[in-house]
């Protein structure tokens, strides 16, 4: 056999491998899921754009993960702001040899994070067409248009995407998989995001760290969520396979 070319390939083949119940990891860690369910439908595991097979991307997840997971990164308003906020707000820390400043922290919208030992703290703010960064002394110093923000989304996820769902058990190379729900997910629902981020749900990563030289290194601005919220991202859903 060979990998999936259409969702009805997928069902029948994912079918076979929930029916083989527990099923060793071929990868220690966090990838171990994604890993062995590629093998076993015979994807050929790529970092490339393009989707895993047919039209669809393919996300697994374990059914009791509160992992987080990175929907897009994209850097906010207005140019060259990465530089205005590390200099304004960031914090040194002992995570580094130096006492050069660095930004790491998370973003909600309902409540504000504090950051380092500055006095200082940010939080996001939700308003017709934009979203913003503010701080606790009512400064703006950055935001995005919300419609750039849903460009951003529909270029990562511009596929359907097959979301799948497996117990676990042990862990590291011990670890076993379970498959045992297949959803598919397409049309995604600005307005569900911004009501995620409204509600906390979906968060805000700022990662600007430092390269062993000391220079600034900006991981990039990351809009993350748990994955099994991941659902409510879309207008349309429907499950494929459950076998529990």
């Amino acid at each position: 056999m060979s990998a999936p070319q259409n969702i009805d390939e997928f069902i029948e083949k994912f079918t076979m491998i929930a029916q083989k119940g527990w099923i060793k990891t071929h990868r220690a860690g966090p990838t171990g899921i994604g890993k062995t369910l590629e093998d076993l439908l015979e994807i050929t595991e790529n970092n490339s754009d393009g989707p895993d097979f047919g039209e669809y991307e393919l996300k697994a997840m374990r059914t009791s993960a509160t992992s987080m997971l990175t929907l897009f990164t994209k850097t906010p308003k207005p140019p060259k702001v990465n530089s205005v906020l590390l200099n304004t707000y960031g914090f040194s820390t002992d995570n580094y040899y130096n006492e050069k400043k660095v930004l790491h922290t998370t973003l909600l919208a309902t409540r504000f994070s504090n950051l380092g030992n500055t006095g200082k703290s940010l939080k996001i703010k939700c308003v017709e067409n934009k979203i913003s960064i503010i701080d606790n002394h009512g400064n703006e110093p950055a935001y995005w248009n919300a419609n750039e923000l849903e460009k951003a989304f529909l270029k990562k996820y511009k596929y359907r995407l097959v979301h799948v769902f497996a117990d676990s058990t042990d862990s590291g190379l011990n670890e076993h998989f379970k498959f045992h729900t297949a959803w598919e997910l397409y049309d995604f629902n600005f307005e569900n995001m911004l009501t995620l981020l409204k509600e906390g749900l979906l968060k805000i990563d700022i990662r600007i760290g430092q390269y062993p030289n000391g220079s600034p290194h900006d991981h990039g601005t990351g809009f993350r969520i748990e994955e099994r919220y991941l659902t409510k991202m879309f207008k349309n859903k429907r499950i494929l396979i459950q076998t529990d």
